[in-house]
């Protein structure tokens, strides 16, 4: 069976992979601890839900416009302008299956042959293939722990060139937890200011947020505003994975292009899931607040637990639900007679032997890191913990 070129280049996700896989021994009776997921463990608010079951008892279950319902296109607009001092029209907002539909679309929309995309290692891992899917060329940019996984400026200054056409901003960021400061994204503005190319933030992680202030590249360089590309979505603030909602806000001409693109791929996003992302963003902030609270003392304490291991240094997430852990520590020593030298290999001897799934580095841009969600109970966070200890204390 002859299969298109492009696919040649294109890896399954490892999240993906590594999670259904540890479900798959789960459903066999084994007890896994499964750090793999960027998925909160928190139900979808109440009001969330009784929106979508008044929707289908209303009968709202036809084809919608394909940029979505007029009504949660304007709450977008009201959500950029109250949180991101964003100023859009409905005509620039469009309702994706997902935010990473909405990168996709831009994908699509706007990459040929030979067009280059500036993404910051670590990245999370659908950003290049996205880029090779359109025939285009991802160009990494890597960053560096001691400076908070923020870019030099002059990193991407030597990675620009004129054929890039985009940058991707992602704070706070998967798989880091990084929130980029004033002073990083000022750089980040400085070089791409003489550079004509769009400047896409994907914002998914932007209400998990464990300090003061979260700040976007909109509000350091506000002239940058009309090459600026929002892209956002419901799954983690709302805990609305599976609803698979989201949107962009852009250039009208941009989003409109990206409209035609979904056009002819999925069409609307659910016309029940609309209804229910209207509930979401008019909703009240205690439930966010709330899911943060537990975050932060899950976060504290994982990351302390992490820190207490040998061989294993972890930085602290200062938004998202990740923990990146340094585990070139472990690098040299042995299990079972075989050295370890990956990180791939590493998580596979956490998983087959330890019955603990955490994500590789590698597929992150992250060779010698380890990603781990604190998503999940503090007793599973415990219970992780317990087996990581006994996986450092069996590599000799």
């Amino acid at each position: 069976m002859k299969l298109a070129r492009r696919l040649q280049a294109i890896k399954p996700s490892p999240t993906l992979a590594l999670n259904s896989r540890a479900k798959a021994l789960a459903a066999q009776g084994v007890d896994v601890v499964v750090l793999a997921a960027g998925e909160p463990d928190f139900d979808t608010p109440d009001y969330v839900k009784q929106a979508a079951v008044d929707a289908i008892r209303a009968g709202f279950t036809k084809y919608t416009a394909t940029n979505g319902i007029p009504e949660l296109r304007e709450a977008v607009c009201r959500k950029l302008e109250r949180d991101n001092n964003l100023r859009y029209t409905p005509e620039q907002v469009l309702v994706t299956s997902g935010g990473k539909q909405a990168l996709y679309n831009f994908c699509q929309a706007v990459l040929d042959e030979g067009d280059e995309v500036l993404i910051f290692a670590p990245y999370w891992v659908s950003y290049p293939d996205m880029v090779r899917l359109a025939g285009a060329t991802p160009v990494i940019v890597p960053t560096r722990e001691e400076d908070g996984f923020a870019p030099d400026p002059d990193a991407i200054r030597r990675a620009l060139t004129p054929r890039t056409r985009a940058v991707i901003i992602n704070s706070p960021g998967n798989p880091t937890g990084a929130v980029y400061s004033r002073a990083a994204l000022e750089g980040i503005a400085e070089v791409l200011r003489p550079h004509d190319c769009f400047i896409i933030t994907d914002d998914i992680y932007e209400k998990l947020l464990y300090i003061d202030e979260r700040l976007g590249i909109s509000d350091v360089a506000p002239d940058l505003v009309p090459r600026l590309v929002v892209t956002n979505a419901l799954s983690k603030s709302h805990a609305m994975t599976g609803w698979r909602m989201g949107y962009v806000a852009g250039p009208r001409p941009l989003v409109a292009a990206m409209q035609l693109v979904q056009d002819q791929s999925t069409s609307n996003a659910s016309s029940i899931g609309q209804k229910a992302a209207l509930a979401a963003l008019q909703g009240p902030p205690d439930t966010i607040a709330t899911m943060v609270a537990e975050y932060r003392v899950r976060r504290d304490f994982f990351v302390a637990g992490l820190n207490a291991l040998d061989g294993i240094r972890c930085r602290m997430p200062e938004g998202a639900f990740y923990a990146l852990a340094d585990v070139r520590g472990l690098y040299g020593r042995s299990y079972k007679g075989k050295p370890v030298t990956g990180s791939m290999q590493l998580s596979e001897i956490l998983l087959d032997e330890f019955r603990v799934a955490a994500v590789p580095g590698d597929p992150f841009g992250a060779e010698g890191y380890i990603r781990m969600s604190f998503a999940t109970s503090r007793e599973v966070l415990q219970k992780g913990l317990t087996r990581l200890g006994e996986m450092v204390q069996a590599l000799r």
